[in-house]
């Protein structure tokens, strides 16, 4: 008797044992923490955030539990078969799928406070909101009347002018918009009054044995009116990859009037930042006409492209000539933590595989190296990643407590990072506009008025000093 009586508690104390395993609550608290070990350092810490974006593979059950377990072709490390079983991707599908719930109408509610007022260190900044409903806005500039040209990754060029009216501007290159892809930055030739030269950044494509492949491509063409003319790509990062992620694309001038082109390392990294005869993961150097300056740092070397200035960066986004010293500044993406701010020097390898001071994104590492003789450090580094895109200096008297420092937006946590300069050493940073939305891009106008533009929603916004 005494034996079948610690038979049925032992069977009850395990019915209850799995029922708390198998509690909402339980399972609540368990796919929190797949979610946050597994997703949050490439899709954001905010799962509201994440179910928010487009959805490239589908999201219904279904299709998050395939997309979950088995990944794509074109994505390293998505696959997570054999770190989660069938029961913990079931539940973390479902996690997702609960959390669709956001709709735009409340993330324009959310994006800016209610008297449009955020208060800096020694400034009070007004959000004037110049545009909204817009589709991934990635690049902007101004012409010599202030109207402002501005990209939209799905491939659109637009014109703004004073009364804020936009026109469509054509003849842009088609791009792949695919993942990270399609129609990114813009600059204006520096003798732009006289020739109306523009410079376009984009996801080129071609087709080949039935697989399309992309790269980094630069075109150059004329502003007629609301049309490009002439138009022609003057520089192509190849080669070609499946790989539709880590473009970089940013685009600068210098005093010379020589062209900085950002190239990302297209998920090689272990196939291209390091090796000076591939495009990819690397900072390129070109004439306004897409010819090779003479004094390049590896010109006169047979096993290397001729356009490469620095090297071993992972995903530059972010370049802006110092108005001092003409020195070109960047921000680029790390993996897991790591993401820098670079001094960019001539012909010097800044390090990305080798050295880090990230982790995979599943939390594994790829090097143990944080400093090398032979590698340039980064200025700063931010760890955790806050994803930066865009970058400016301000130049400007309209924002006397900001002048001089250094603006870098974050994609991942949605706000302004204020770098406090003194030289080129950075003091410290200062996060400004909260949750204003996914940055993307830092601009500033003929008047010295600063602009920042947003995604999930799209929206341009003018920074308004009291």
């Amino acid at each position: 008797m005494i034996k079948y009586g610690l038979l049925l508690f032992s069977a009850l104390l395990l019915l209850t044992f799995c029922h708390r395993e198998n509690s909402p609550e339980r399972i609540l608290s368990s796919s929190k923490a797949h979610y946050k070990k597994q997703c949050a350092s490439c899709h954001g810490a905010s799962v509201e955030d994440f179910t928010k974006k487009e959805w490239k593979h589908g999201n219904s059950r279904l299709e998050l539990i395939n997309s979950i377990k088995n990944g794509f072709p074109d994505i390293a490390g998505h696959n997570f078969s054999e770190k989660l079983n069938e029961r913990q991707i079931f539940n973390l599908s479902n996690y997702l799928l609960d959390n669709m719930v956001a709709n735009k109408e409340k993330m324009l509610q959310n994006a800016v406070p209610k008297d449009n007022k955020y208060v800096s260190e020694g400034m009070t900044i007004v959000l004037d909101t110049i545009l909204t409903d817009l589709e991934n806005p990635w690049g902007i500039v101004f012409l010599p009347n202030n109207d402002m040209l501005f990209t939209e990754r799905i491939g659109k060029l637009w014109r703004l002018d004073g009364n804020k009216k936009k026109t469509e501007i054509t003849g842009v290159p088609p791009s792949l918009v695919e993942s990270q892809g399609g129609l990114l930055d813009i600059k204006l030739h520096p003798k732009f009054e006289s020739n109306r030269i523009i410079y376009l950044t984009y996801s080129k494509t071609k087709d080949s044995l039935g697989s399309t492949y992309g790269t980094t491509a630069v075109y150059r063409a004329r502003l007629d009116n609301d049309k490009l003319v002439d138009g022609k790509d003057i520089f192509v990062a190849e080669p070609y990859t499946k790989a539709f992620h880590h473009y970089g694309g940013r685009l600068a001038f210098d005093r010379n009037g020589y062209l900085y082109v950002s190239v990302g390392d297209r998920g090689g990294k272990d196939d291209y930042p390091q090796f000076l005869d591939k495009g990819p993961g690397k900072i390129h150097r070109i004439k306004d006409d897409g010819s090779i300056p003479a004094d390049n740092p590896f010109i006169n070397r047979k096993d290397a492209m001729a356009s490469v200035w620095s090297y071993g960066h992972r995903n530059p986004q972010g370049l802006a000539i110092h108005p001092q010293t003409g020195e070109l500044w960047e921000t680029e993406h790390g993996p897991r933590g790591g993401d820098e701010v670079n001094m960019i020097q001539k012909g010097k390898n800044f390090g990305w595989p080798v050295v880090s001071y990230g982790t995979e994104y599943d939390g594994g590492s790829f090097t143990s190296i944080t400093r090398r003789d032979d590698i340039i450090n980064p200025i700063d580094y931010w760890v955790p990643s806050i994803a930066p895109c865009g970058l400016a200096f301000v130049t400007s008297d309209l924002y006397p407590a900001w002048k001089g420092d250094l603006l870098a937006g974050s994609l991942r946590f949605r706000y302004l990072d204020r770098c406090d300069l003194e030289g080129s050493k950075l003091l410290k940073h200062e996060q400004l506009l909260p949750q204003i939305g996914r940055m993307r891009c830092i601009a500033i106008d003929n008047k010295g008025y600063i602009y920042v533009a947003v995604e999930e929603p799209g929206m341009i916004f003018r920074l308004m000093p009291q």
